[in-house]
This record gives structure tokens, sequence and C-alpha cells, in this order.
């Protein structure tokens, strides 16, 4: 059991099975991109840890990139997207990974890929840590999924409550 702020959390997704997946994501990254170039846009705060890891594993050509919204607040999603850090480089015409650390509702996501489709890039896939399929409130694909989990609260590796908890190294669920 791990307390962070006022709640108490247990391991969900040991740090060493992130790991795994981490690695076994930049491989098939790693194929399907050879000669590509991607860029890979990270969604502040939450996905920085998982791009990092994701980063470093791969050995194609490729380039890095951030942008911040928003749309959590304490334990729950608000439903409003905001950007706060806009996209600086030029998109167009490049293959695009947008890099999450979670889709649940799949709100903050479809508002991202909304914006980034009108800068009219070659390609636009998505690259996500864990995914929320109960939590989906309309169909979205999700090209690359590490772990598929329950429609719980989770923190660790990233993943905060109230900005605390990113440091954990495993992934942690809200414990009953």
């Amino acid at each position: 059991m791990q307390k962070v702020k006022d709640k108490y959390f247990k391991t969900l997704i040991p740090a060493v099975d992130i790991q795994a997946k981490v690695t076994e994501i930049a491989n098939l990254l790693n194929t399907d991109y050879a000669d590509k170039n991607p860029l890979l846009i990270g969604v502040l705060n939450g996905s920085f840890i998982f791009l990092s890891d994701l980063f470093k594993c791969m050995k194609i050509d490729c380039e890095v990139t951030f942008m911040r919204v928003s749309s959590y607040e304490s334990l729950r999603s608000t439903g409003k997207v905001t950007q706060i850090i806009g996209l600086k480089e030029d998109i167009s015409n490049r293959h695009v990974l947008i890099v999450e650390d979670i889709v649940d509702t799949g709100q903050t996501l479809v508002n991202v890929k909304e914006q980034l489709a009108k800068l009219k890039p070659a390609s636009l896939k998505v690259v996500t840590l864990l995914n929320k399929p109960e939590a989906m409130l309309k169909p979205l694909p999700l090209d690359y999924v590490g772990f598929k989990i329950k429609n719980d609260f989770v923190i660790g590796y990233g993943l905060d409550y109230d900005g605390l908890g990113r440091n954990l190294p495993d992934i942690c669920v809200l414990a009953d």
C-alpha cells in the first residue's frame, strides 16, 4: 500500500511489466516507422515518463515534442479540454504519433486529434500506455495500446492524484 495525499493505492502493474511493454511498443514502432522519421508528440503532464522510456528504446530516426492539455480535476475528468501549451513544430506531411499515458473517456484525445488533423500530417496515430475501454464515451481508434485496464483511478509512472504520485515506478490503483 502506498499513501498519496489522503488516499491509499496498491500496485496494479509492476514497473518490470511496464518496462517490458514499453520495449514491445518501441519495437513495433521501430518496424512500422522505419525510414519515416516520425514526430512523437507527448501529451503533458502524464506522458513524460512513458514517452521518455519509449523514446530511449526507439532505434530509428525520430523526433519528440510536447503539448499540454488538461481535462482532469482531482479524481475525475471535467469533460472540458483546455489547450495550455500549443505545438510549435510544423507537422504537415509528417508522420505523427500522439503519445498518451492513459485514454479513458477519450474526450481529451478526440480534441487533440482534431486539432492536429487540421495541420495536415502525413499520418496521425495514437500510442497509449493505458486504455480504459469501459470509460470510453465514443469509439476512438487507438493504434498502439500497452495495457487495457478497468475503469479505476490509477496513479504512478507519470499519472497523478492532484499532482502527486507521478514518481511512483509502478502503476497503482485506488484501494477500496
